[in-house]
């Protein structure tokens, strides 16, 4: 990697001022939460106004960073003390950032535009888009800021937006705890990430990028390792990676544009982001770098399996999603080589996975809120621009030739081969369920017989729903090709996050290629024959073992519940019996012996004065005796 130090401090143009992209939504957020009921009518329209607004500076500030030489392309702004003397607020615009900049000022806009029909009828809306508008600023935040106690404060403004997005709902029990979960799940991730943010500090001195990439050669390698370990526990829980990642379906019970911007362009990326960003600490921890390999390869196929048994589509999707930011998490892993390709993914991903998501909510829109897929059945023929945009989203997502997943997630999997045979195949795998799991979603939804109520009037959604997902179906098409053919990608990362000894070149049909497309074609006729041809039961048949492994998550709850929380539960109610009877009884013991000591000698003090002599006489005559056997002695 490149020196990483080399920040040019730059104060004018459109990126002097690029802390605008975090105010301006903030400042929204400010608006609609404090303005109350007054803001209810035209609340969505400044929501998405700011957020359009925060778009618009992210394009300015892009164009004005590729105008300038690719050395320059590392600018500094700062903004002011945020802890005097130890820590500079600041924004790093580079070309990570700005592309992440980029992905959730763009999707999220988007994401805004299609909630203005999905919540329309919803009391509560103009809530929804201040908490929009926050997550987005909050999501800013944490990509923008140049150093890691700003990518802190951002993250737990990210957890506290999901927390209240997930909720949002709040009257239904289902999706108060699931905010729960996803609150608590984050908060072990962010606690990996705190304590590596305090090593990073004693270990540098500093909590800036710079600094800290450049004196990263110079550090302990153990040292080293630790950090990388910690940033990812707490990449794992944001990024819904295994063993953290058990929160992530249970979030789908929040409106469907949440899970479109958080599964798409914000929450579940910002793990990635960690990980590239500090690359210059993992890349001289290779220890660390092989643990970020093995937990994206590993999870990559949980998702993937997950996503087999879901008949819910918004579970299914996020089981997707799970096994999507496995690649990405994978790639990341591999060091220079695979940034390109995991930022690349990263950026298509949120276009697919955002357009699949909004197109499950506009099935919802439809099906009176229905989720469960075996309730659907022939709905193309009533929703033809939801099932053609879903249906670009679908091809792009399992690699079908020249669309977008098929440049990078392909391009992530020839690096794996060339790193590790076995993770290079594992991917390969994953690659195959996709087909699979995906392929069964679109059959169950599109194809077959209608196996709805009679009380559901399939209809298509209005054209403020529909047109984001025209768009998004339109980077679901081209966005790989142009990211990745001739390492135009790469090259433009290069500043930020260095450039490989050698350019990997992008080979059409390899045979690591080939063999993803035939397990594609594979999990796709299987899917085809059991859920495309077959008739699909309304309900649910029990099914094996595997397949209630797979309902089920993989048992993750049931791991966590007995490795984590009993002995929790354990070791508190022995904390509870050992204050009570151990520290307390102590305490209280004493307490008692010493009451009951002096209740007895309070009984001595009679009042009377013959007492009193009679005491003293008999003490005497005690003393006086010692005294005598001592002498004899």
């Amino acid at each position: 990697m490149e020196p990483a130090e080399k920040i040019i401090q730059h104060a004018g143009g459109v990126i002097g001022v690029s802390w605008l992209m975090i105010a301006l939504p903030l400042l929204g957020a400010a608006i609609l939460l404090l303005g109350g009921r007054r803001t209810d009518r035209w609340g969505h329209l400044l929501g998405v106004a700011m957020s359009l607004a925060s778009f618009v500076v992210a394009v300015l500030a892009f164009v004005e960073l590729i105008g300038l030489p690719e050395a320059q392309r590392r600018r500094g702004v700062e903004l002011f003390q945020f802890i005097p003397g130890m820590v500079d607020m600041g924004v790093l615009i580079d070309p990570l950032s700005i592309s992440f900049a980029l992905l959730i000022t763009g999707v999220g806009s988007l994401i805004h535009i299609y909630s203005i029909g999905y919540m329309s009828h919803d009391p509560a809306r103009r809530r929804f888009f201040a908490y929009l508008n926050l997550f987005v600023a909050a999501m800013l935040l944490l990509v923008l800021a140049d150093n890691y106690v700003g990518l802190y404060v951002g993250w737990e403004g990210v957890g506290l937006a999901s927390y209240l997005l997930i909720g949002f709902w709040q009257q239904k029990p289902s999706a108060a705890t699931a905010a729960q979960k996803a609150f608590i799940v984050n908060r072990v991730g962010d606690f990996g990430l705190a304590i590596g943010i305090f090593v990073i500090w004693t270990t540098f001195g500093s909590v800036a990028y710079g600094p800290v990439f450049g004196a990263a050669g110079g550090a302990d390698q153990g040292v080293l390792t630790v950090i990388g370990l910690l940033l990812l526990l707490g990449a794992c829980g944001k990024s819904a990676q295994v063993p953290l990642q058990s929160w992530l379906l249970d979030a789908m019970e929040g409106p469907t544009p949440v899970s479109a911007l958080i599964h798409a362009a914000t929450m579940v990326t910002a793990g990635v982001y960690l990980v590239v960003r500090s690359g210059a600490i993992f890349e001289l921890a290779p220890t660390a770098q092989l643990v970020v390999t093995i937990v994206g390869v590993v999870t990559l196929l949980a998702g993937a399996i997950i996503g087999t048994a879901k008949d819910d589509i918004k579970k299914g999707l996020a089981g997707s999603t799970m096994s999507q930011i496995g690649y990405m998490m994978l790639a990341a892993g591999l060091g220079p080589a695979g940034y390109a390709f995991a930022i690349a993914h990263l950026i298509t991903h949120g276009f697919f996975k955002a357009n699949l998501f909004l197109g499950a909510g506009s099935i919802m829109h439809a099906m009176n809120d229905e989720v469960d897929m075996r309730k659907y059945g022939g709905l193309r023929k009533f929703l033809p621009v939801t099932f053609a945009t879903f249906f670009i989203g679908y091809l792009a997502i399992i690699g079908f030739p020249l669309l977008s997943g098929y440049f990078t997630k392909d391009g992530i999997i020839e690096t794996a081969m060339h790193h590790s045979a076995i993770l290079g195949w594992l991917a390969v795998v994953g690659a195959g369920i996709t087909g699979f799991y995906m392929s069964r979603m679109v059959f169950m939804t599109f194809f077959g017989e209608k196996r709805w109520a009679d009380d559901a009037h399939p209809h298509e959604s209005p054209a403020v729903m529909t047109w984001p997902l025209i768009i998004l179906s339109v980077g679901s098409i081209f966005l790989g090709g142009y990211l990745i053919l001739g390492n135009t990608f790469m090259q433009f990362l290069a500043p930020a996050v260095g450039r490989p000894a050698e350019l990997p070149v992008f080979h059409f049909f390899s045979v690591p290629g080939l063999a993803t497309l035939a397990l594609v074609a594979v999990g796709a006729a299987f899917a085809w024959m059991k859920y495309g041809r077959a008739q699909v039961p309304v309900v649910a048949p029990r099914g094996s073992f595997l397949t209630t492994f797979a309902r089920r998550d993989l048992y993750g709850d049931a791991i966590n519940e007995s490795l984590f929380m009993r002995p929790g539960q354990w070791a508190t109610r022995f904390a509870v019996f050992f204050d009570n009877r151990g520290i307390d009884g102590l305490v209280n013991g004493l307490a008692a012996m010493i009451g009951g000591t002096s209740g007895r000698l309070r009984r001595i003090q009679t009042g009377f004065a013959r007492s009193y002599a009679l005491s003293i006489l008999f003490g005497a005559a005690v003393v006086a005796g010692a005294l005598l056997l001592v002498g004899n002695l």
